[in-house]
């Protein structure tokens, strides 16, 4: 999973996105980070216009021991926006979802 929280001047959204990891053979000994190397779900196209829709923040936090159910409740305990992106995004279809979420939260203000 790779996640991040954005300000969206109002509410808070957590982005929650399936990714799949990849092995990277090449060492960088000198890279004082942790690295990773993953492909966005459902592909690398339309993740990528997926995370940009709905204003996927250039840090992330990436993690192989918390699925996007426990993200999605962790959202709900919170009280903030949560959108999924995954293998079965549809562009159109979360356009859909952002203007209802979007309509939702300004009718609870």
């Amino acid at each position: 999973m790779a996640a991040t929280l954005v300000d969206m001047g109002g509410r808070m959204r957590l982005i929650v996105h399936e990714v799949d990891a990849i092995k990277v053979e090449q060492s960088m000994p000198k890279l004082p980070v942790a690295r990773a190397l993953w492909v966005p779900r459902p592909d690398f196209k339309r993740g990528a216009q997926a995370w940009l829709l709905v204003g996927g923040a250039h840090h992330t936090s990436w993690s192989q021991a918390v699925t996007a159910e426990q993200l999605e409740d962790f959202a709900g305990l919170l009280g903030i926006e949560c959108v999924r992106i995954g293998r079965d995004t549809d562009l159109a279809e979360l356009k859909k979802e952002l203007r209802w979420n979007d309509a939702a939260y300004r009718l609870a203000r």
